[in-house]
């Protein structure tokens, strides 16, 4: 009976161990995109220099992840979309961005 107990137990704690990870992973690759999207935005607006999805690209990569699509939508608006590099257990954690200039 306790074996029974003790491995109930250690299954949910592999559980809960595998949504903590899914969690990490999808907060990872949801900053990634942000954050290239601020960049990219700001590329295209002219506050710095570079192609913006170059520079959403490159900001990407700095933080383990991949851009997946990039598109300028007109003034200085860009939405990008970031996949992890580092791939999970059960599939790949990405992430989706749009920035452009404050109202």
């Amino acid at each position: 009976m306790s074996l029974g107990l003790v491995a109930v137990l250690g299954a949910l704690l592999a559980g809960l161990l595998l949504l903590a990870q899914a969690s990490v992973m999808a907060s990872r690759a949801a900053t990634a995109a942000d954050l290239s999207a601020l960049a990219a935005a700001d590329a295209a607006r002219g506050l710095t220099s570079g192609e913006p999805c170059s520079v959403a690209s490159a900001v990407a990569a700095e933080h383990g992840a991949r851009t997946t699509r990039c598109g300028t939508l007109g003034e200085g608006i860009v939405e990008v979309s970031t996949e992890l590099l580092q791939p999970f257990l059960f599939g790949q954690a990405t992430g989706r961005a749009r920035a452009g200039p404050p109202p």
